[in-house]
Protein backbone atom coordinates (compact mmCIF):
# COMPACT_ATOMS: atom_id res chain seq x y z
CA UNK A 1 0.00 0.00 0.00
CA UNK A 2 1.20 3.40 -0.71
CA UNK A 3 1.84 5.31 2.50
CA UNK A 4 1.80 8.61 0.04
CA UNK A 5 -1.76 8.06 -0.91
CA UNK A 6 -2.95 7.31 2.50
CA UNK A 7 -1.12 10.56 4.06
CA UNK A 8 -3.14 12.34 1.51
CA UNK A 9 -6.13 10.96 1.67
CA UNK A 10 -5.83 11.53 5.53
CA UNK A 11 -5.06 15.14 4.91
CA UNK A 12 -7.74 15.54 2.52
CA UNK A 13 -10.22 14.37 5.02
CA UNK A 14 -9.07 16.84 7.91
CA UNK A 15 -9.03 19.34 5.62
CA UNK A 16 -12.85 19.00 4.49
CA UNK A 17 -13.71 18.04 8.31
CA UNK A 18 -12.42 21.63 8.88
CA UNK A 19 -13.73 23.74 6.76
CA UNK A 20 -17.44 22.11 7.37
CA UNK A 21 -16.96 22.16 10.95
CA UNK A 22 -16.21 25.83 10.65
CA UNK A 23 -19.08 26.21 7.86
CA UNK A 24 -21.56 24.85 10.23
CA UNK A 25 -20.64 27.35 13.33
CA UNK A 26 -20.53 30.70 11.14
CA UNK A 27 -24.34 29.22 10.02
CA UNK A 28 -24.91 28.07 13.92
CA UNK A 29 -24.41 31.60 14.91
CA UNK A 30 -25.77 33.27 12.03
CA UNK A 31 -29.01 31.71 11.95
CA UNK A 32 -29.56 30.64 15.73
CA UNK A 33 -32.44 31.63 17.11
CA UNK A 34 -32.60 33.67 20.13
CA UNK A 35 -33.82 31.92 23.62
CA UNK A 36 -35.40 34.32 26.05
CA UNK A 37 -34.32 33.54 29.73
CA UNK A 38 -37.13 34.76 31.17
CA UNK A 39 -39.27 32.11 28.69
CA UNK A 40 -37.64 29.14 29.48
CA UNK A 41 -38.11 29.75 33.45
CA UNK A 42 -41.45 30.71 33.55
CA UNK A 43 -42.37 27.62 31.18
CA UNK A 44 -40.64 25.79 33.87
CA UNK A 45 -43.21 27.10 36.35
CA UNK A 46 -46.03 26.03 34.55
CA UNK A 47 -47.90 23.11 35.13
CA UNK A 48 -47.49 21.90 31.82
CA UNK A 49 -51.18 20.90 31.35
CA UNK A 50 -51.35 22.63 27.90
CA UNK A 51 -55.54 22.94 28.76
CA UNK A 52 -55.49 26.32 26.63
CA UNK A 53 -57.59 28.43 29.89
CA UNK A 54 -55.40 31.06 29.74
CA UNK A 55 -56.07 31.61 26.25
CA UNK A 56 -53.05 30.67 24.89
CA UNK A 57 -52.04 27.87 22.46
CA UNK A 58 -50.53 25.82 25.80
CA UNK A 59 -47.88 26.33 28.02
CA UNK A 60 -45.42 27.06 25.59
CA UNK A 61 -47.68 29.56 23.92
CA UNK A 62 -48.57 31.91 27.75
CA UNK A 63 -44.29 31.47 28.64
CA UNK A 64 -43.91 33.30 25.51
CA UNK A 65 -46.60 36.08 26.09
CA UNK A 66 -45.79 36.19 29.84
CA UNK A 67 -42.26 36.87 29.14
CA UNK A 68 -43.20 39.68 26.47
CA UNK A 69 -45.49 41.51 28.54
CA UNK A 70 -48.55 40.46 26.65
CA UNK A 71 -50.14 38.13 29.67
CA UNK A 72 -50.57 38.45 33.32
CA UNK A 73 -48.13 36.75 35.45
CA UNK A 74 -51.34 35.14 37.12
CA UNK A 75 -53.20 34.33 33.71
CA UNK A 76 -52.40 30.05 34.49
CA UNK A 77 -55.50 29.13 36.46
CA UNK A 78 -54.35 25.60 36.81
CA UNK A 79 -50.99 27.15 38.54
CA UNK A 80 -52.90 29.72 40.64
CA UNK A 81 -51.38 31.73 43.07
CA UNK A 82 -48.29 29.81 44.11
CA UNK A 83 -47.51 29.43 40.35
CA UNK A 84 -48.56 33.30 40.16
CA UNK A 85 -45.95 34.18 43.07
CA UNK A 86 -43.34 32.08 41.54
CA UNK A 87 -43.57 33.78 37.72
CA UNK A 88 -44.02 37.01 39.60
CA UNK A 89 -40.47 36.68 41.03
CA UNK A 90 -39.12 35.96 37.87
CA UNK A 91 -40.65 39.18 36.28
CA UNK A 92 -39.94 40.99 39.27
CA UNK A 93 -43.41 42.01 39.49
CA UNK A 94 -45.69 41.75 41.75
CA UNK A 95 -48.74 39.23 41.48
CA UNK A 96 -51.97 41.57 43.10
CA UNK A 97 -54.50 40.44 44.91
CA UNK A 98 -55.10 37.02 42.31
CA UNK A 99 -58.19 35.04 43.59
CA UNK A 100 -59.42 31.70 42.69
CA UNK A 101 -62.05 31.10 40.31
CA UNK A 102 -64.25 28.39 39.82
CA UNK A 103 -67.20 27.89 37.31
CA UNK A 104 -70.85 27.65 38.36
CA UNK A 105 -73.89 25.70 36.57
CA UNK A 106 -76.75 28.66 37.12
CA UNK A 107 -79.31 25.64 37.44
CA UNK A 108 -80.90 24.11 39.56
CA UNK A 109 -83.71 22.22 37.73
CA UNK A 110 -82.71 18.77 38.82
CA UNK A 111 -85.00 15.90 37.85
CA UNK A 112 -87.67 16.39 40.90
CA UNK A 113 -88.01 20.03 40.47
CA UNK A 114 -88.43 20.35 36.22
CA UNK A 115 -90.90 19.37 34.08
CA UNK A 116 -90.59 17.61 30.73
CA UNK A 117 -92.76 18.11 27.60
CA UNK A 118 -91.79 14.77 26.29
CA UNK A 119 -89.07 11.45 26.36
CA UNK A 120 -85.80 12.14 24.68
CA UNK A 121 -83.78 8.74 23.48
CA UNK A 122 -80.73 9.84 20.92
CA UNK A 123 -77.25 10.97 21.35
CA UNK A 124 -76.41 12.08 24.82
CA UNK A 125 -75.12 15.10 23.93
CA UNK A 126 -76.17 18.85 24.88
CA UNK A 127 -74.75 20.85 21.66
CA UNK A 128 -76.97 17.59 19.55
CA UNK A 129 -80.34 19.03 21.66
CA UNK A 130 -80.50 22.56 19.98
CA UNK A 131 -81.40 20.45 16.61
CA UNK A 132 -84.70 18.51 18.26
CA UNK A 133 -87.57 20.08 19.11
CA UNK A 134 -88.04 22.92 21.84
CA UNK A 135 -84.16 22.47 22.27
CA UNK A 136 -84.54 19.68 24.11
CA UNK A 137 -87.49 17.35 26.72
CA UNK A 138 -87.52 20.17 29.33
CA UNK A 139 -90.10 22.36 29.39
CA UNK A 140 -87.78 25.61 30.91
CA UNK A 141 -85.63 26.06 27.30
CA UNK A 142 -83.13 27.86 29.73
CA UNK A 143 -82.12 24.99 32.38
CA UNK A 144 -78.97 22.17 31.97
CA UNK A 145 -79.92 19.78 29.53
CA UNK A 146 -78.39 17.09 31.82
CA UNK A 147 -76.35 15.27 28.92
CA UNK A 148 -72.25 16.03 29.56
CA UNK A 149 -70.81 18.09 27.09
CA UNK A 150 -69.36 20.10 29.63
CA UNK A 151 -68.26 16.79 31.62
CA UNK A 152 -66.53 15.69 28.80
CA UNK A 153 -64.90 18.83 28.03
CA UNK A 154 -63.30 18.98 31.20
CA UNK A 155 -59.63 18.24 31.27
CA UNK A 156 -59.66 17.93 35.87
CA UNK A 157 -62.90 15.73 36.16
CA UNK A 158 -64.33 18.27 38.16
CA UNK A 159 -67.81 18.49 36.70
CA UNK A 160 -70.53 16.18 36.87
CA UNK A 161 -74.14 15.63 35.62
CA UNK A 162 -75.95 14.65 39.52
CA UNK A 163 -79.80 14.02 39.17
CA UNK A 164 -80.00 16.00 35.81
CA UNK A 165 -77.99 19.10 36.54
CA UNK A 166 -74.04 19.67 35.93
CA UNK A 167 -72.58 19.90 39.19
CA UNK A 168 -69.25 21.38 39.43
CA UNK A 169 -66.43 20.49 42.33
CA UNK A 170 -64.71 23.59 43.52
CA UNK A 171 -61.57 22.08 44.69
CA UNK A 172 -61.25 20.07 41.56
CA UNK A 173 -62.21 22.70 39.16
CA UNK A 174 -58.76 24.79 37.93
CA UNK A 175 -61.09 27.32 35.83
CA UNK A 176 -60.29 26.57 32.38
CA UNK A 177 -62.97 27.26 30.85
CA UNK A 178 -63.62 24.40 28.80
CA UNK A 179 -66.89 23.80 30.17
CA UNK A 180 -68.28 27.12 29.54
CA UNK A 181 -67.10 27.20 25.72
CA UNK A 182 -68.56 23.69 25.45
CA UNK A 183 -72.12 24.42 27.07
CA UNK A 184 -74.54 25.18 24.49
CA UNK A 185 -77.10 27.17 26.85
CA UNK A 186 -74.41 29.28 27.99
CA UNK A 187 -75.36 28.03 31.68
CA UNK A 188 -71.77 27.91 33.36
CA UNK A 189 -69.87 31.16 34.50
CA UNK A 190 -66.27 31.92 36.65
CA UNK A 191 -66.99 32.95 40.24
CA UNK A 192 -64.49 33.72 42.89
CA UNK A 193 -63.82 30.44 45.02
CA UNK A 194 -65.04 31.81 48.23
CA UNK A 195 -68.22 33.24 47.01
CA UNK A 196 -71.21 32.33 49.25
CA UNK A 197 -74.04 33.52 47.43
CA UNK A 198 -75.34 32.95 43.65
CA UNK A 199 -78.24 32.62 41.89
CA UNK A 200 -78.96 28.97 40.73
CA UNK A 201 -81.06 29.73 37.52
CA UNK A 202 -80.86 31.45 34.08
CA UNK A 203 -84.40 31.50 33.00
CA UNK A 204 -85.55 34.76 31.13
CA UNK A 205 -89.48 33.76 31.22
CA UNK A 206 -91.81 35.76 33.28
CA UNK A 207 -92.44 33.80 36.60
CA UNK A 208 -95.75 32.58 35.71
CA UNK A 209 -93.87 30.34 32.52
CA UNK A 210 -91.29 29.75 34.84
CA UNK A 211 -93.29 28.35 37.69
CA UNK A 212 -94.97 26.27 34.77
CA UNK A 213 -91.67 24.63 33.70
CA UNK A 214 -89.15 24.58 37.11
CA UNK A 215 -90.13 24.54 40.73
CA UNK A 216 -87.11 26.71 41.68
CA UNK A 217 -86.72 29.21 38.88
CA UNK A 218 -86.07 32.82 39.53
CA UNK A 219 -89.58 34.55 39.17
CA UNK A 220 -87.80 38.02 38.87
CA UNK A 221 -89.83 39.07 41.71
CA UNK A 222 -86.89 41.73 42.73
CA UNK A 223 -87.47 41.27 46.58
CA UNK A 224 -83.53 40.29 46.84
CA UNK A 225 -82.79 43.37 44.80
CA UNK A 226 -84.80 45.30 47.53
CA UNK A 227 -83.13 44.15 50.16
CA UNK A 228 -79.72 44.19 48.87
CA UNK A 229 -77.86 47.58 50.55
CA UNK A 230 -75.05 47.24 48.74
CA UNK A 231 -76.48 47.25 44.89
CA UNK A 232 -74.88 43.64 44.54
CA UNK A 233 -78.26 42.29 42.87
CA UNK A 234 -80.09 43.08 39.91
CA UNK A 235 -83.00 41.67 38.14
CA UNK A 236 -82.29 41.54 34.53
CA UNK A 237 -84.60 40.40 31.73
CA UNK A 238 -86.38 37.95 34.88
CA UNK A 239 -83.68 36.68 36.14
CA UNK A 240 -81.58 37.74 38.97
CA UNK A 241 -77.64 38.13 39.31
CA UNK A 242 -75.40 39.15 42.27
CA UNK A 243 -72.06 40.76 42.05
CA UNK A 244 -69.73 38.72 43.52
CA UNK A 245 -67.18 42.25 44.04
CA UNK A 246 -70.19 44.35 45.59
CA UNK A 247 -71.70 41.47 47.48
CA UNK A 248 -70.85 41.09 51.63
CA UNK A 249 -72.57 37.78 51.97
CA UNK A 250 -75.09 39.32 54.24
CA UNK A 251 -77.59 36.56 53.60
CA UNK A 252 -80.37 38.97 52.89
CA UNK A 253 -81.11 37.63 49.67
CA UNK A 254 -81.32 34.76 50.19
CA UNK A 255 -83.57 34.68 53.59
CA UNK A 256 -86.31 37.00 51.00
CA UNK A 257 -86.08 35.13 48.10
CA UNK A 258 -89.57 32.60 47.57
CA UNK A 259 -88.29 30.04 45.83
CA UNK A 260 -84.89 29.90 47.64
CA UNK A 261 -83.12 29.51 44.45
CA UNK A 262 -80.38 31.90 46.30
CA UNK A 263 -77.23 29.61 47.54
Amino acid sequence: MNITGILIAAVVVAVIGLILGLFLGVAGEKFKVEVDEKEVAIRTELPGNNCGGCGYAGCDGLAAAIAKGEAEVSACPVGGEACAAKIGAIMGVSTGNAKKMVAFVKCAGTCDKTNVDYEYYGVEDCKMLSFVPNGGPKTCNYGCLGYGSCVKACPFDAIHIIDGVARVDKDACKACKKCIAACPKNLIELVPYETKHLVQCSSKDRGVDVKKGCQVGCIGCKMCEKVCETGAITVTDNVAHIDPEKCTNCGKCAEKCPVKIIL
